[in-house]
């Protein structure tokens, strides 16, 4: 293979020719082989970095510190990463020390070698323009990669957001469906007081839109920006006036509008925002986890189980059962809830441990972050394809469990009192009669009384006619 030499302060190392990263990425791959996993598995990371180094080179140019021919080859070069091209040169493993340096000399180097070729030099020919003197002017790791990942965090939630919308929006859909399908509500798995399932996939749809209203406003806390803050907030090293530029730059390159955070050096030492981000992407994942769950226990049977809904088949369940069918879409959306949950303690150790002015562990951070996210928009998007929105109402079983349930006694209440309906549905359990057939009987109310009484169970919402219960 082909190499060339390049140098930074530990001394020369090998480059292969090829490559547009250098010598500052070279030992990030030989020191860090752990995950495998490189960070251009996160694109709207490898993008959001290209729109800060624009930004920079954008600021710097207005400060005279770069020139315009330098400023054209470094935007023009990170316009191409967010385009998309280039992404395989982002290859530092998204596990690394050093609080995220190899992340952003990774990006340092790929922009400097596609400028110098726009500029008609070869690659590693950094005397005319070099990845720390000039793409990383007035930076630091501790300012760049943490705005990063809270860009890239933005970027990725929309996304999300945008599947929590469609699946949202199945679930109201077979809520209006399944309007006029009456069932028994239960508390603690036992039968407890009638709905429709139609209020029951309403239920669904609301927490949904509930959880992404939170995610949304999670977004918000992310556009407080610490460019300009440098190594630990003082600022050394960068122009005056650089962060007002940058951050103006950084706006109309991103489309996001940043604002400066109150102080820098709480900013750059502070992973709060992280935080509430990931506790936000747990409560997502753990309600998506619960109505996974329901969705399989209603499915469950199909003859002796709940088997109130049926499920769209997408797999044959067994290797030994024949005709056995699995939940296996929501079975797939609680795990990725249980891995959200393991990062999230994963987020909370490593803000723990961020001593003193900097946080060491921001890599790691970005990593479970960004992979929660994507992980949930995958889970939501199969959950509303290849289950929610084929899912049908068993509406005969339901009828029958309905008819035959001792909850609907509750009903009766306002009329015969609590130990009257008591009375009526221990019988109807004991005889296998419908509260209807007991209450009638028992010379308590007519039945029209009680088919009214019924009926009025069910939240007035287009309830259904009862009389067949």
């Amino acid at each position: 293979m082909t190499t060339r030499i390049e140098t930074d302060s530990l001394g020369s190392i090998p480059v292969p020719a090829a490559v547009y990263w250098g010598a500052h990425t070279a030992r990030a791959l030989e020191n860090f082989p752990i995950s495998r996993i490189p960070i251009s598995r996160h694109p709207h990371l490898v993008r959001a970095l290209a729109m800060i180094k624009s930004a920079a080179a954008q600021a710097n140019c207005e400060l005279g510190v770069l020139t315009p021919p330098q400023t054209e080859a470094i935007r023009e070069s990170c316009q191409e990463i967010q385009d998309g091209r280039h992404h395989e040169q982002f290859c530092v493993d998204v596990i690394q020390g050093g609080a995220g340096t190899s992340t952003n000399m990774n990006a340092n180097e790929v922009i400097a070698n596609l400028a110098l070729e726009k500029l008609g030099h070869r690659r590693g020919e950094y005397e005319h323009l070099h990845p720390i003197d000039h793409v990383n002017r007035c930076q630091s790791t501790n300012d760049t990669y943490p705005t990063a990942i809270k860009l890239a965090l933005i970027f990725a939630t929309a996304e999300l957001s945008h599947e929590l919308g469609k699946l949202a929006e199945a679930a109201r859909s077979k809520g209006a469906e399944f309007a006029a399908v009456m069932k028994m509500g239960r508390t603690q798995l036992q039968d407890a007081v009638p709905m429709t399932l139609g209020q029951e996939f309403n239920a669904f749809a609301a927490t949904l839109e509930e959880d992404r209203s939170r995610l949304l406003e999670s977004t918000r806390l992310m556009l407080e920006c610490s460019l300009g803050a440098t190594a630990i907030g003082t600022g050394i090293t960068a122009e005056p006036g650089y962060q007002q530029r940058v951050l103006r730059a950084l706006s109309e390159v991103s489309g996001v509008q940043v604002v400066p955070a109150p102080d820098l050096v709480e900013a750059t030492s502070d992973v709060g925002v992280f935080m509430h981000m990931s506790g936000m992407l747990k409560r997502t994942a753990i309600k998506l986890s619960k109505i996974s769950s329901d969705l399989r226990l209603l499915s469950s049977g199909p003859q002796n189980g709940f088997g109130e809904i049926t499920l769209p088949p997408r797999q044959a369940g067994s290797s030994i059962m024949p005709g056995k069918v699995n939940p296996v879409i929501p079975e797939a959306m609680n795990q990725i809830a249980f891995a959200v949950a393991g990062a999230d303690t994963t987020v909370t150790m490593a803000a723990d441990n961020g001593q003193l002015q900097l946080n060491a562990f921001e890599p790691v951070i970005a990593h479970v972050l960004l992979q929660s996210i994507s992980w949930l928009e995958q889970g939501v998007r199969v959950l509303r394809t290849h289950c929610m929105e084929g899912i049908e109402a068993n509406t005969e079983r339901l009828a029958r469990q309905t008819a035959a349930s001792v909850g609907l006694a509750t009903a009766l209440i306002p009329a015969i009192g609590y130990a009257a309906a008591a009375a009526v549905a221990k019988e109807a359990l004991r005889n296998g009669s419908t509260i209807l057939d007991v209450v009638t009987s028992r010379n308590l109310l007519d039945r029209a009384a009680a088919q009214t009484l019924l009926e009025s169970a069910v939240l007035p919402v287009d309830h259904p006619d009862l009389s067949a219960v």
